[in-house]
């Protein structure tokens, strides 16, 4: 069970690795988000996953799926309202300049 709980944290830990990446290299707020919301949700419940299985069934576990669950509907909700908020306050989007 230890080898799977660590592939689990490894697997997380490449996409919120990922999603720093995304972060640094893409060109607007826009897609920044998108790669953010996807990756860190993902990777996050990855890693949260991995803990639960690592400490096997107790309250502990319990307790970690719990707050799996909350990360799962507060991220992509936080995401979107954040990018909603963007776009009414007219933030421009990234275009591709022509000759470049």
């Amino acid at each position: 069970m230890d080898i799977v709980s660590i592939i689990f944290i490894i697997t997380g830990t490449f996409f919120l690795f990922a999603a720093t990446i995304g972060l640094i290299l893409l060109p607007d707020f826009y897609t920044r988000m998108h790669a953010c919301g996807k990756c860190d949700t993902l990777g996050i419940l990855l890693i949260i996953i991995g803990l639960g299985l690592y400490n096997g069934l107790s309250l502990t576990s319990a307790k970690i799926l719990l707050i799996a669950a909350l990360i799962f509907l507060t991220s992509p909700t936080a995401t979107h309202s954040i990018s909603r908020a963007a776009l009414k306050n007219k933030l421009p989007h990234w275009t591709k300049e022509k000759g470049k």
